[in-house]
């Protein structure tokens, strides 16, 4: 058996998903026949890669371990702006305008249309436990879902979210999880300038933090000692979480801590990643490259360019395993059995030709 090893999964606006072998930067083969927007790309129980179609009404999917790359597509209600899936492997979300729609994977059903944003959703995503998922949008709002209220919430009803954090006065652009499931802390960046740190538990704000950019990209490392922040003029901002004195409102002075800038993008960094050891960070740019740093020296290790007409760089997903299993995560193949993946809600049947799909 081969020994494992991370692979970044990078998202075009061209006409495949690439993936390239994180330390090396080789190039594997790739899946062809979609491109997908920003927030559009997700993994399914290390099986399956879904990617949200860039501006029509429908999702790519292909088998991970499948040679020949047969791809697939559910049809969609309409245009797909952000697309996860619960690391469990049971359901996929997506927002389609400012709806939030659930699916469960086994047999397709719709579970739930989730309509409490004012405008398009931006981006969403699951707790490590799936038992809660987070929404942002441009209305400037982040919602967190407790999984198991909407799922027993009547057809006839619309569940409320567990949290609404309304503290953004900007569009939210990315938001990430912590690991610990309902007791983890989630990162939420805006356009305000701005990246904050929430406790989903209490639904308090631990720590929130001023640019001199707008914010596009945020995550955190495994440890949580740090959260990285992709500006909109290409830099990448480094935040310890550890700073003492503890200070819940601070201003990211670049002129004073320029050893935690990463610089090198000429233009907005829409997505970033970091390797399960805590050692490289990846980063995605409008400048057409993905590039490889180290988190210690702040040095650029690879650049991998995607170069093209109308080229950008919308989502990276680093997987951990011979063949692009979930980050983390070592398992076996396995078949999965025909989900037909047909909307409908309760008793309303909302069903129409063409709206399934046989993953097999």
């Amino acid at each position: 058996m081969a020994a494992p090893m991370e692979v970044a999964l990078v998202s075009t606006a061209a006409v495949c998903t690439a993936r390239r072998e994180l330390h090396s930067g080789s190039a594997l083969p790739g899946y062809r026949g979609g491109n997908s927007g920003p927030r559009g790309l997700a993994l399914l129980g290390g099986e399956h890669l879904l990617g949200a179609q860039l501006g029509k009404s429908y999702i790519n999917v292909w088998e991970l371990q499948r040679k020949d790359q047969l791809q697939q597509k559910i049809i969609c209600p309409g245009p797909v702006t952000c697309l996860t899936a619960s690391p469990n492997g049971l359901y996929i979300l997506a927002g389609v305008a400012e709806s939030i729609y659930l699916w469960e994977v086994s047999n397709g059903n719709l579970l739930a249309i989730l309509n409490r944003h004012y405008q398009d959703l931006t981006c969403l995503c699951f707790t490590d436990d799936s038992s809660h998922f987070l929404s942002g949008a441009k209305d400037c709002l982040a919602l967190v879902w407790n999984l198991y209220n909407v799922l027993q919430a009547e057809p006839s009803q619309i569940p409320d979210p567990r949290h609404v954090w309304s503290r953004h006065s900007l569009p939210i652009t990315d938001l990430c999880c912590g690991f610990g499931g309902p007791l983890a802390r989630a990162a939420t960046a805006s356009l305000d300038q701005t990246a904050k740190l929430w406790e989903i538990s209490s639904g308090d704000l631990l720590l929130s933090v001023l640019f001199d950019v707008g914010i596009m990209a945020v995550t955190l490392d495994l440890s949580e000692y740090h959260m990285f922040c992709g500006g909109m003029d290409g830099s990448i901002f480094q935040v310890d979480l550890c700073a003492w004195p503890v200070q819940r409102d601070r201003t990211f002075q670049t002129e004073r801590e320029n050893g935690k800038v990463f610089k090198g993008h000429r233009n907005q960094v829409t997505c970033l990643s970091v390797s399960t050891d805590g050692s490289l960070l990846l980063s995605g740019s409008h400048d057409e490259t993905v590039r490889l740093w180290d988190i210690q020296s702040k040095q650029c290790l690879k650049t991998m360019n995607h170069k093209g007409r109308n080229v950008l760089i919308s989502g990276i997903l680093a997987a951990r395993g011979c063949c692009c299993l979930t980050c983390g995560a070592l398992s076996a193949p396995r078949r999965v059995c025909a989900p037909h993946l047909t909307p409908w809600e309760g008793q309303r049947r909302w069903r129409e030709p063409g709206l399934s799909l046989s993953v097999l």
